[in-house]
């Protein structure tokens, strides 16, 4: 019997890990925890809403070259990741009215920055060459200790953008992390940086038409499985306990686990991994959006940060989120509207009156992006040579995203397919 690659964990890095060894011919056994696939990027129905949503909003870019290979190989719709033909970033100033569009060109060479109406309003083509000290960051400083952190630019461009990548206020966050992330956008040129939306869920954009390609080539994920134990001998792993049924492995089999880190730490004796974690809030409100509404609205000066605007519903997301986890949803739900409906361009007695809504609190969305935890960040391949690891918090280089996810399942396949 040919050998087989269990992978454990069906997020994205689970499922990404299982489609390209499937291309690949291999045989796959995929395992999750939980009742339906996605981790962390899943779509469901709440029932308070009416609507399917995500669990939380995820923002793509034209140059994440993993996530867009995998949409293609699940054969995700042309129309799954939508967004504008060029790149353009709306903002809204909520303290002053103020808006205005971040258009930088398609090409590597930034002429636009020196082009007042695509730049961001009070800042000079010079301010924007600070934040190039990232690409040439040392190993474990800050961002507060490599760049300047004040003045407009960072307030309206480098703190935001930079606080949704890394998910960790940026003058604590790791300088290496914020670099990648530049390198692979704005460093690259508008053409690596158009934002994409799923529009229609991440679900139907990442998780649904990859179950239906895995089933096409007769691997079914067994939901519910939680892995209990793993058993070693040596330096391999020589069984999978789930509960109380004990899955052994062959000489020549693999497994991948693609569990959270909090959960890869209790299986795998002596592992270091990230143990320091940010939390996401995002809110969720069933109403059309206005004619014209940008489809993503950064806000400054505001507790929102992001607004996301889909055919049913506006959403918000807000990064870093920990100081929010214990306050009321009715209180954040009323705050976040206010700004949204302001945001909007809603009349008063919209503002006053809350549509349905839903407050989706994550608390340990993403490790902390900061030098000491990206430290801890574990290879794909591990002590026992028939192990590998996958998920955005393993060392994939870039923050906790869905394109270091998705990397690090292609990563592990790389290794357990060998």
């Amino acid at each position: 019997m040919s050998a087989t690659i269990h992978i454990v964990g069906a997020g994205l890095a689970g499922l990404s890990c299982a489609i390209r060894l499937a291309d690949e011919g291999k045989r796959v056994a995929l395992y999750e925890a939980a009742r339906m696939a996605g981790g962390r990027c899943r779509s469901y129905y709440d029932a308070t809403l009416g609507l399917t949503i995500d669990n939380g909003n995820h923002l793509l870019l034209s140059g994440n070259k993993a996530a867009l290979d995998y949409a293609r190989r699940i054969g995700a719709g042309d129309d799954a990741l939508v967004g504008p033909k060029e790149c353009v970033f709306d903002f809204l100033d909520m303290r002053d009215g103020a808006r205005w569009r971040l258009r930088p060109n398609a090409s590597r060479l930034p002429w636009w920055i020196f082009v007042a109406d695509r730049r961001v309003p009070g800042t000079g083509p010079l301010d924007y060459l600070g934040a190039a000290k990232l690409l040439w960051a040392k190993k474990g400083a800050t961002i507060g200790e490599t760049m300047r952190c004040e003045g407009a630019l960072y307030e309206k461009l480098w703190r935001p953008v930079m606080l949704s990548a890394l998910n960790t206020e940026p003058r604590d966050a790791c300088a290496t992390l914020a670099g990648a992330v530049l390198r692979e956008t704005l460093a690259a040129g508008g053409a690596a940086c158009r934002p994409l939306v799923a529009r229609r869920g991440l679900g139907e954009a990442f998780v649904e038409p990859a179950l239906g390609a895995l089933k096409a080539k007769g691997v079914e994920p067994r939901f519910g499985a939680r892995l209990r134990e793993i058993a070693f001998d040596g330096a391999r792993a020589r069984a999978l306990r789930f509960g109380d049924e004990e899955i052994a492995l062959g000489e020549n089999d693999r497994v991948v686990l693609a569990a959270p880190a909090w959960i890869a730490e209790e299986l795998l004796p002596g592992l270091v991994a990230p143990n320091d974690h940010r939390a996401i809030l995002n809110a969720h409100f069933r109403i059309a959006p206005p004619h014209g509404q940008p489809p993503l609205l950064g806000l400054v000066g505001a507790l929102s940060e992001w607004l996301f605007a889909f055919d049913e519903r506006l959403s918000v997301t807000i990064s870093g989120a920990d100081r929010l986890m214990d306050e009321s949803r009715e209180e954040l739900a009323q705050k976040i509207w206010t700004e949204v409906a302001a945001a909007c361009g809603f009349a008063p007695a919209h503002a006053e009156n809350l549509p349905p809504w839903q407050i989706v609190k994550e608390k340990r969305a993403t490790f902390a992006a900061t030098p000491a935890q990206e430290a801890r960040r574990p290879h794909a391949a591990t002590q026992w040579r028939n192990l590998f690891l996958a998920g955005d918090w393993t060392a994939t280089g870039l923050p906790a995203t869905i394109e270091g996810s998705i990397r690090s399942g292609y990563k592990a396949a790389a290794l357990a397919g060998a």
